[in-house]
């Protein structure tokens, strides 16, 4: 068991370290922090730390570095989480707020988010298991050219250009956008491509080659909308703390490539009373990021899903600096979403 100062010296530990990357050693605690005991019941604090595995000595020297154990036992005890300051909360809200669609948002959510923790910032699309159609619209672009327009009620907007026959009037396309709302809207995503799939057997034989070329394109972004994505910046940011990392940093980049594996590990990350989650170090290792720590919460869109938005780094991170940062841009960009 660790003391309540054993505690405390473990915190200024990975404090200081965060700040400098310099091992920490007992006569920089006590010069630096009010601890009011000698250097010497400091040595015996760190000693208790290294016996549970909670500090280790990088090489010959004094200083003492946290370890993954570490880091975790901090962050569980972690309390003192910096606010953002009110010029921070003021250009969230002035950055985001200026987004003209979900694309935009989420593309802005997180460069600011990576310049904010100067990390990789990470942000899911809203789960789509459970959208439902909107509004379909068709816009007649030129004689034979037409944009399909699906939007869902999580504020996904997606569009696409089709080739169409120049014999198609506007009261037939009247018809047909009439008809796709009244037959699609509300539906789930699932239903509606069932609904689409059959809607030219609803019009006359001379329209129906038409009507299927429009559908299978809806069709077709209705299922490019149930797959999940991320979108990700910041990815330099790993770049500038290479030292915190073992041999080459690329093994990492490669992994942060890779959708599939980071929306697995979003999915097993638990997340706390508070519904954040973090996963440090070794924690990681099954998905090729075992020197990093990721931070995760949720944001909640219009439709009511759960998405995860969060930030990559080396576990030589600013914890306290990080999880306020992200906390209060899901908060926002949840604000924004549900009033969109």
């Amino acid at each position: 068991m660790v003391s309540e100062r054993g505690l405390d010296v473990l915190r200024v530990i990975v404090q200081d370290y965060v700040a400098s990357r310099e091992p920490v050693g007992s006569k920089s605690i006590v010069d630096r922090h009010s601890f009011g005991v000698s250097a010497a019941t400091i040595r015996n604090d760190m000693a208790l730390l290294e016996e549970e595995e909670l500090i280790a000595a990088p090489h010959t020297s004094s200083g003492r570095i946290p370890t993954d154990k570490g880091y975790r036992v901090f962050v569980n005890q972690l309390a003192d989480l910096r606010p953002l300051s009110a010029a921070q909360r003021t250009a969230i809200e002035k950055f985001l707020g200026a987004s003209a669609d979900l694309d935009e948002v989420l593309g802005r959510t997180v460069r600011l988010l990576s310049q904010i923790t100067r990390q990789v910032a990470l942000v899911q699309y809203p789960s789509l298991t459970r959208s439902r159609i909107r509004h379909v619209e068709l816009v007649r672009l030129t004689a034979t050219r037409m944009m399909t327009v699906l939007i869902t009620d999580t504020g996904r907007v997606e569009q696409r250009l089709i080739d169409v026959s120049p014999g198609l009037d506007e009261e037939f396309l009247d018809r047909l956008r009439t008809r796709l709302n009244s037959s699609l809207g509300g539906l789930a995503l699932a239903e509606a491509a069932e609904r689409l799939a059959t809607l030219a057997d609803q019009f006359p034989a001379e329209q129906a080659p038409a009507v299927k070329h429009i559908a299978t394109s809806l069709i077709e972004q209705v299922l490019a909308n149930r797959q999940d994505k991320l979108v990700m910046a910041g990815a330099a940011n790993l770049v500038r703390t290479e030292e915190d990392f073992t041999g080459s940093i690329y093994p990492v980049l490669e992994a942060i490539e890779e959708q599939v594996t980071l929306l697995r590990l979003f999915g097993e990350m638990e997340p706390d009373q508070n519904g954040f989650s973090v996963s440090i170090g070794s924690e990681n290792a099954q998905f090729g990021l075992g020197e990093t720590s990721v931070l995760t919460t949720g944001y909640t869109a219009s439709g009511g899903e759960l998405s995860r938005l969060g930030v990559i780094g080396p576990t030589r991170m600013d914890y306290s600096n990080n999880i306020a940062a992200v906390r209060a841009v899901a908060r926002y960009l949840s604000r924004l979403l549900g009033e969109e």
